[in-house]
This record gives structure tokens, sequence and C-alpha cells, in this order.
């Protein structure tokens, strides 16, 4: 069968997105959970909504204002878009209150209460007071919005309560609003025998009397707001870390929107609200509940050890340790493979503090997409140039939301004498390598780390990816001409091993999913397994298409967006696709091809990246894929962290041709976890051991 070429073939990104999180918000009522770990989901859809409508739909939504019908690979309008989005939006926050108000009734049995206005009791209100005055009072700005006193600017997330007022004496009608500052403990903790909580809104509406003395309430709601914050560079921009900075402070005054309100507002407050910000009804949601739901992550701190998930320890590299903790001799031994976060990524942060401390280390080269406020490995390469080893950096600006931490880190960088870059402007930098060069025996000796991940200390502790370190020269001589690439615009007339996005990497998987379709034209078995986590990407999903057809067998675990349509007859039903989401986030990108083999096999081809399948990977960011021939680290990834992942049957959810996604667990009597499987298999807890030096079991697939 021919590839059809409707656009139907393809999902809808923005709408794959969603389903996304609402598998995230379905773990907030995954009774398997611990209770603070379901809060902590709730809290993260809430979040990740959030910075959907700030980029993805601000972006339609300049589309749709600026005229621009061009459809979507799936054929929908920016209108379209904007209007099934909203609907489905709509739907998921409705839910998420559904889920609070549920998530409230079992912490009350787990005595942590969250008090509403009239279950504070006098005793509670006398302490209450005096808090309110001492800490929050001072740092409230009460606003009256009259002719002498305009509507005031709120800020991207801005939250506050908006009123309306009549002065006792003479019945003067007041509007005003109080912002609310985001420093501020949404949770006040009241003394007593059980956790009692009160919101900071209703605190500041148990005092409203103490802020507008001599007024009455007529009406009130809290409110948020959510502005544009994508951001768009001028090519021309001669010095790009300044342009970033003054970029940061127009993102802060972007278009509104979205207005999220509560039901019970007065049309008239909501008028108000929708004419100060200039947006129209259908921008404002009205919503049963309480706003900013992000911020009940702040409870997870009311915990007891039953309520959060077991706590387990990362193994630290047994073979670094038989080496003294020496890195680079036991990278030089054989080439090391870490699994994040069941193996600590102290180990990353170790091979750069050597580097910084070797006496032996000339050069360290590093990229950084994102890190940690206070983070180890800026310090080192720091302290390394201090030293007087040559330190280059590659800084991406345009990591986004994280571009002022980026600034800082620059600008420190550049003070101790650290070669600071900012890659290109046209593409970003989303490759994860570290290249340190060392003087051996007379001789100059690379060692390269290549990551699926970035070099984040915090999130590598709750997102599941890969680092690899190896002394290939081959790979080391192409992490070198990775970084004069970046740094000179030195384009190599060719790679020995990498294969590097936007140059070659596009053209490999094509080629390389081609041969698998090869195989199986030729009776021999053609078999892709990839892992990723967004697959959106046109051209290559029709590659995967024909390659259905011809016969290939491709198993995807796609735990976000995916735009391809798995199990039509005769056109996708070679091609299966699950999404896993638990405890971890899984951020790993792998891809193995079959070679005329069945997978798993050694003679398959196997492959880490930091990309997934999108275009913006592919043809706008500068990227990497890595082959991974070394037979124990083939061994490793596919055989154990693949099959795995493939075998779950827990956490995994099953996406049909609609774009529906269906949990897989209720069809098992026999559940199978990959996160618990790689924290608790007791071949892997023991003291000192690690993936690297413990076979897995043999998974029987059943996919």
């Amino acid at each position: 069968m021919d590839i059809i070429k409707s656009s139907k073939r393809f999902l809808n990104r923005e709408l794959s997105w969603l389903a996304f999180n609402r598998r995230v918000l379905d773990e907030s009522t995954n009774i398997q959970n611990p209770l603070m770990e379901r809060i902590k989901f709730l809290s993260i859809s809430a979040e990740n909504l959030d910075e959907f409508f700030m980029v993805r739909v601000a972006g339609l939504w300049g589309q749709v204002q600026a005229g621009i019908s061009s459809k979507s690979q799936d054929g929908l309008s920016p209108n379209q878009q904007y209007e099934k989005i909203w609907k489905q939006s709509r739907l998921l926050i409705d839910k998420q209150q559904h889920v609070w108000g549920n998530l409230i009734d079992e912490l009350k049995l787990n005595s942590i209460n969250v008090l509403d206005y009239n279950e504070v009791d006098e005793k509670q209100k006398n302490w209450l007071e005096k808090i309110f005055l001492s800490e929050f009072f001072p740092l409230l700005t009460p606003i009256a919005i009259d002719p002498a006193h305009p509507f005031p600017f709120l800020p991207n997330k801005g939250f506050g309560i908006v009123m309306r007022l009549k002065r006792k004496f003479d019945g003067n009608i007041l509007k005003a609003i109080i912002p609310i500052p985001r420093q501020m403990e949404r949770f006040i903790n009241i003394p007593g025998i059980t956790v009692n909580l009160l919101r900071i809104e209703t605190l500041i509406e148990l005092f409203l009397d103490q802020i507008f003395p001599n007024y009455e309430l007529i009406s009130k709601s809290t409110f948020t707001v959510i502005r544009d914050s994508d951001i768009e560079i001028e090519e021309e921009a001669e010095d790009l870390a300044i342009s970033f900075e003054n970029v940061l402070k127009r993102r802060k005054r972007g278009t509104v929107i979205r207005l999220m309100v509560e039901n019970t507002i007065s049309s008239e407050l909501a008028y108000f609200l929708a004419k100060e910000l200039d947006i129209n009804n259908n921008s404002i949601v009205y919503t049963n509940g309480i706003l900013a739901l992000e911020d009940t992550k702040q409870l997870t701190k009311y915990k007891n050890p039953n309520l959060v998930f077991e706590q387990f320890y990362p193994r630290f590299p047994q073979r670094i340790g038989e080496f003294n903790g020496d890195c680079f001799a036991a990278i030089m031994q054989k080439d090391i493979i870490v699994h994040h976060p069941y193996e600590s990524f102290d180990v990353v942060i170790q091979f750069i503090k050597q580097a910084a401390e070797d006496e032996n280390v000339v050069a360290i080269k590093q990229t950084l997409y994102r890190t940690s406020n206070d983070s180890p490995i800026v310090k080192a390469l720091i302290e390394a140039a201090e030293k007087g080893k040559s330190v280059t950096a590659l800084i991406e600006l345009k990591a986004r939301f994280d571009e002022e931490a980026n600034i800082r880190w620059a600008r420190d960088m550049e003070k101790a004498g650290v070669h600071v870059v900012y890659g290109f402007l046209q593409l970003k930098t989303h490759a994860k390598v570290s290249l340190v060069i060392r003087r051996e025996k007379n001789k100059l000796k690379s060692y390269v780390h290549f990551g699926t991940g970035n070099y984040h200390p915090v999130t590598a502790k709750v997102y599941t990816d890969l680092s690899f370190f190896t002394v290939n020269d081959a790979l080391c001589r192409d992490a070198a001409k990775l970084f004069n690439y970046l740094t000179g615009y030195a384009k190599p007339k060719k790679w020995e091993k990498l294969d590097i996005s936007p140059i070659t990497m596009r053209e490999k998987l094509i080629k390389l999913i081609k041969k698998e379709v090869e195989y199986s034209k030729k009776g021999k078995h053609g078999e892709i397994w990839a892992k990723m986590n967004s697959l959106v990407d046109p051209e290559v999903i029709d590659e995967l298409y024909l390659a259905s057809q011809s016969g290939v067998r491709i198993n995807l675990i796609i735990r976000g967006i995916c735009c391809l349509r798995p199990g039509i007859k005769g056109f996708s039903d070679n091609i299966y696709v699950k999404s896993i989401v638990g405890r971890f986030l899984e951020h790993s990108r792998i891809v193995c091809f079959g070679n005329g083999k069945t997978l798993p096999s050694s003679s398959s081809k196997v492959f880490i990246s930091s990309a997934d399948w999108m275009p913006r990977n592919l043809d706008r960011r500068v990227e990497t894929l890595i082959p991974i021939e070394n037979s124990t680290v083939h061994q490793q990834i596919l055989s154990q962290i693949m099959v795995a992942n493939l075998k779950d049957n827990a956490q995994s959810w099953k996406l049909d041709s609609e774009g529906n996604y269906k949990r897989i667990s209720n069809q098992y009597s026999n559940k199978f976890a990959a996160h618990d499987y790689f924290i608790n298999n007791p071949s892997l807890s023991g003291r000192g051991k690690s993936l690297n030096e413990v076979k897995l079991p043999e998974l029987e697939l059943d996919i």
C-alpha cells in the first residue's frame, strides 16, 4: 500500500502534548503512588499547562492575530488548533480541580487539613493575626483603581485578588486588587496537634479589614495571569548575551494569553479584568477550586515516610571505585555507561572536577544547555581556568526559561578566564559533550563524555538519562571537531563516528531505516526499537510508515508528543507505540536497528542521542547521535535498558491510531515496572553494584 498523502496520517502536535499532560495528571489518581507523590504529579501537570500556554498557545494566538492560515502537518489552521486546544485545556483544568478536591479529602485522613475561611477558630485566628501583621502585611500592596490610580502591570504568572468594596460611611464603591508576591509561602502552617494549613489568599480575606479599613467587601475573586513568554532573537544582534538580557525584560511584559478566575466571580469584576488586560472573554478560564495549582507542591514537605516514594540511593560505578576514584584510569581501561538516576550523576561531576584539579590536564571543552543554580560543574570549570588550563564553555542562551541563569554563569566564567561562546544565532546547541585533553607520556590523550541529558545535578535525580565515557580516538576527534564547529563555524569535511544535526543526523537516521526495509524485502528480519521524548518530524514518520508496510517491526517508546498513528491496517500495523509515565521522567534517547537480525542481537546497531525526532532537533539544533560499539556497553543499553523499558506494563500507556492512550496495566496480572526494577532488583542494589557490572536476567517481550 502506498503511503497516504492525506494530512490525516499525522496526529496534531499540540493535542498530543495535552494527551501527555493528561497522563501526568492521571498519576495523581493512581493509588499505587503515595499521597504526596500524587500531589506532586498534580502540581507538575498544572505547571506544564502554564508553560504550554506561555509558549505554544501564545505562538498559535500570534498566528491567528496575524491572519496566518497555513496549516499544520495534520491539516489544521492556527485558528482550528487554537480552538481545539482551548476546549481540551478547559477539560484538563476541570479534572485538575476535581483531583485536588479528592486529594484534600485524603490529606484530612492523614491529619493534614487545608482550611477554608469558615473553618478557622478563634484561637487560630488570633495567632494568624499576629503572623499576618508581622510577616505578610508589610509585603502586600493594595491598589485602588480609579483615574488617579491606573491599573498596574501584572507580570507573567501574576497572582492576586480582585475585589469590589463599599465604603461604610458613604457607600462609595471601590475596585481594587491585591497582587500576591509569588515569593510568599502559599500555605501557612498553624501550630497544633495536627497539621492545619491556610492558603495565603484566605489569610488575606480573613484580615481584609486591616488592609482596607472602613470598607465592606461586596465581591472578590483570586486570579492568575499567563503571558506570552516565547522569545525571538534578531539574527543581526551583535552581542547575543546583551540581546538576551534585553529580551528577558520584554518577556515579562508579553501579551496576556490566559486569565484564570474563580467561577464565583461577579460578571462586573470579570469584565473589569478583561478590559484592563485587553483580552476577550474566550481567554478567561472560570474554575471551581483553587488557582495556581502548581503551588500545591509546597504541601509535600508535610510528609511522613508512608506518604512518599521509598527513598533510594543511586549507586556509584564500581569500576571507578576500583581505581580509587580515578575516572581517567577507569575510562582508559574500558568504556563506561552510567544509567541515571539509578546510578549517580556524581560520576559526571567527578570527571570534570578531576580534570580541573589534575595538573596533567591541559584543556577542557564543555557544552552547557541547562545546569543548576549552584552548579558544581561550572565551579570546576572556573577553578580549571584559574589554574591556567585552557577552558572553553559553549553556553546556550536560548535554553527556554533558563536564559537568566545561563547569562549569569557566562559572566562569572568570563571573569575567571573561561573562553565563553554562545553558539549559533540560528541554532540552539542542545548536544551534551565534555572533552578533556590530558598530557600522558609526552602525548595528548583525549577523554570524552556524551550525555542524553543536561549537566544538571538536580534533574539528574529524577530524569532517566545515559552518560557515556570513552577514550575512543575517533569519537574524541569528532568531539574536537564539534567544538571547533561551535566556536569557529569550522564545519568539518567529514565525521568519523558521530552524526550531527543539522548536518548529517537526519540523513543517517533515514538511511538506517531504509536499510531495515532492504533487509525485510530480502526476506531477512527488519526491526527498529527507539526511545525518546517526542516524535514529530513528518519525513521520519513517513519513512517509518513505509518501513512498516515493508514488514519492518517497529517498537517505539515515546514519552510525550507522538504525531505518528500506529496500528492502521496495511499502513502502520507493524508499529507499536507506548509511553511510560511514572516516578522518573523518561528522558534518555536510544535508537536500535536490527541490522538483519531479531532485536536484541550482538550485531544490532545501537545509538544514544541528545535529539528527539522533531524538525527543531534535526534541522534547527546542534545535536549528537553517538554509535555504541563497545560490546559491553552495547549489551547494557540494548538487552538491559531497552528490554526493561519495552517489558514495562505497570506505568505504560499504549497509543492507538486515533491518538488515544490506554493504560495497559489492566491487561496483565503480573506487573513489571521498569523504574522499580532498576531500583529494587537485588542484583543491582548491593553495595557497589551497578548496571556496568551486572547483567539483567533475560526478559521475554510481550508487545
